[in-house]
């Protein structure tokens, strides 16, 4: 009986905070800023930028239900934090019972917005408007801003105010170290507004507006239609930008990719993941690739395997259990569905088949590195050991490249088992309704270096990855979670400022994936699904700037050599896959049963990094024209004189087979006689 009361009150006393946990309506990832009662003045109060704060319950009903759309608008105004901010304040926590008391909040959710360089004692004013979406309560947020004085103007906001022919025109032909973008737009509306506050984080542009009414500024500058775009270009020309759609998502993006034009970073940003593509000096001083942004390159995605094979997986000595189960079903996966064909589907298809017929539950990396590396000599398997970044490459070292080349990889798996529906038959695989996904998650959960990367990725997927039921909705899930990351990374120190994180396909690669719903951005993800399906599709992967595999030399032959070929069937110098994986087989059998490596003298050692590679096949050429095999020093003239022993042992078991043979008839005939 003690022991019942003693559990119920150990449930009693942990319900609370576990209730206290699920009710969390808003968390750290989220695009706002969360307050409480320490934070809520010091926030708000004399402050360079505006605020719009929603006081919420996080026991209200409608308070959770209006969240995704809070969140969503706090998404939409990410860039708006330095004229006017997101914030939330939970009123049902007990340690804000007080604040929210003082503030006067009775109702819930209550929206109330507070003016830059406010005194202490403002409490805020009331959002009162029964319209609550997205578009209205974000142009709610345009007329805070614009009715600012002069003297509590937000310290980072430009101008609002519709320019006059009179202050534009004298702009045309001059020269400037930055570009002037002039929309032109009907006075009632908010686009111009909104793409100023867009852009307010970029540098390399400033953007004005000016309304239709002004006849003199159309005539001058041939604008017929609006909203409508009018460019100066810093070398004094100016002409008319053609936007595909009339909307604010396509003026902000056309004006993002202008030459020049760069995301100034927030050096107290978070920086996850800002480290992962972290190159050597020998890359920071290589030339400039140029690039097509509509294709794919294999340059990418062989840097890719290559930095995961050869610098990524060396940080684990050994594969055993759970990491080598994972690391069979990616290299599986990517045997099956890596595209095009070639050296590289080649050397996972061998690496493939030595996993799955090795009876070791436990293998060395070294052996795994010496198979990526060839020291079999097999031929037409190559990876190149360099890193070649061409879409994936920085404006600096340490920027985008392996994470970049990472998530294009994934891609394309995608598309690829969309495309090849049966590829993955008989693996195992199959089982899984998005295997690309479920393997990617296990191998960045294993393997992935940062790991703070890898726990925001098992975070989405342990929400929402079970709800992919076809090869479809696979491809559509990763794109979705590759957009949020670069929601969440926009300008950060990870974030590149020639390639700024955005919304992802851009308008100009696919303007019919993108629509506005009442006046918000939202994606036609049924041509999101065809652009996807191109884009990383078999036809559309660029080979340029990739490494072609070498020409094998073809070994030297000394007298011992040809001697023993005399005697014993010739040996290709390029064994086929087949031949190179059973040789593999029997070094792993030997290698089973031994349980101490062997001392090896230093000149036999592979390389230059200090460890004997006791599995594998050392492929090297001495001072004769020896091989050297297992690290144990037999040369070409051991080899024959073992070929040529094989073949007198031989030759000596089968004599004494046929005497013996023999014997046995000439026994048999003398006894067979029955006796009376």
């Amino acid at each position: 009986m003690l022991r019942f009361w003693f559990k119920a009150a150990v449930v009693l006393w942990l319900v609370p905070g576990c209730l206290a946990t699920a009710a969390r309506l808003y968390t750290e990832e989220d695009p706002l800023v969360i307050l409480s009662s320490s934070s809520l003045k010091p926030t708000v109060s004399n402050s360079t930028s505006a605020w719009m704060v929603q006081f919420f319950s996080s026991w209200c009903g409608h308070c959770i239900q209006y969240s995704s759309t809070w969140k969503s608008l706090a998404r939409d105004v990410k860039d708006w934090q330095q004229a006017l901010s997101v914030a939330v304040l939970d009123c049902a926590q007990e340690e804000n019972f007080d604040v929210c008391k003082e503030y006067g909040i009775k109702f819930y959710p209550t929206f109330k917005y507070f003016h830059a360089h406010s005194p202490e004692t403002d409490r805020g004013t009331i959002y009162r408007g029964a319209d609550r979406e997205i578009q209205s309560v974000r142009q709610l947020m345009v007329n805070i801003l614009q009715n600012h004085t002069k003297l509590n103007w937000p310290d980072h906001c430009p101008p609002l105010k519709p320019y006059s022919s009179v202050e534009l025109l004298p702009l045309l032909g001059q020269r400037s170290d930055h570009y002037t973008a002039i929309i032109i737009e009907e006075p009632d509306s908010f686009v111009g507004r909104e793409v100023i506050l867009d852009l307010l984080q970029f540098s390399g542009l400033e953007v004005k507006r000016a309304l239709s009414s002004d006849l003199p500024l159309l005539d001058a500058l041939k604008v017929s239609t609006f909203p409508s775009i009018y460019l100066l270009h810093p070398n004094a020309t100016h002409s008319q930008l053609h936007v595909q759609k009339q909307l604010r998502f396509f003026f902000s993006s056309l004006l993002r990719t202008l030459p020049g034009v760069q995301r100034q970073l927030n050096s107290g940003s978070s920086s996850s993941g800002g480290l992962l593509g972290v190159l050597s000096d020998k890359q920071s001083s290589e030339p400039w690739r140029d690039f097509d942004r509509s294709k794919v390159y294999t340059a990418d995605l062989e840097s890719a395997l290559h930095y995961l094979l050869r610098v990524e997986l060396a940080t684990h000595s050994y594969l055993e259990g759970e990491e080598l189960k994972i690391f069979k079903d990616f290299v599986v996966l990517v045997a099956k569905l890596y595209p095009g064909g070639g050296s590289v589907v080649k050397l996972m298809e061998t690496l493939s088949d030595w996993l799955l017929s090795m009876p070791l539950k436990r293998i060395p990396y070294q052996a795994v590195l010496d198979l990526v590396d060839n020291k079999m000599r097999i031929s037409g398997v190559f990876l190149g050991a360099e890193l070649h970044w061409v879409g994936c490459q920085g404006s600096r070292p340490g920027l985008r490249g392996y994470p970049c080349s990472l998530w294009t990889l994934f891609h394309v798996l995608t598309v690829q088992h969309d495309a090849k529906p049966t590829a993955l038959e008989n693996t195992g695989l199959e089982r899984d309704a998005a295997p690309v996904l479920q393997v990617m998650r296990q191998y960045i959960r294993t393997f992935f270096g940062c790991e703070q990367c890898g726990r925001h990725f098992e975070e989405a997927a342990e929400e929402s990855m079970n709800k992919v039921t076809n090869k479809e909705q696979q491809i559509l899930w990763l794109w979705n979670q590759h957009n949020m990351v670069n929601y969440r990374l926009a300008g950060s120190l990870s974030d590149d400022p020639l390639f700024s994180k955005a919304p992802w396909p851009s308008p100009s690669l696919c303007s019919s994936c993108h629509e506005e719903k009442n006046g918000v951005h939202v994606w036609n993800q049924d041509n999101v699904l065809l652009f996807l399906q191109q884009h990383y599709g078999a036809s559309n992967l660029s080979p340029k700037y990739s490494m072609t595999p070498p020409q094998l030399p073809a070994p030297p032959q000394n007298l011992e050599a040809d001697a023993a070929q005399q005697t014993s069937q010739p040996q290709d110098e390029h064994r086929d896959v087949k031949g190179g994986v059973e040789e593999m087989k029997e070094i792993e059998k030997i290698a089973e049963e031994k349980t101490e490596p062997q001392p090896v003298d230093k000149a036999l050692r592979g390389d230059g990094r200090g460890e004997v590679l006791d599995l594998g096949v050392k492929v090297g050429r001495e001072g004769g024209g020896g091989v050297w095999i297992l690290g144990l020093g037999f040369n070409s003239v051991d080899m024959s004189l073992c070929v040529v022993l094989y073949v007198c042992s031989c030759l000596f078991l089968m004599l004494l087979f046929f005497f013996f043979k023999v014997r046995s008839r000439r026994w048999k005939l003398r006894y067979s006689r029955l006796h009376v």
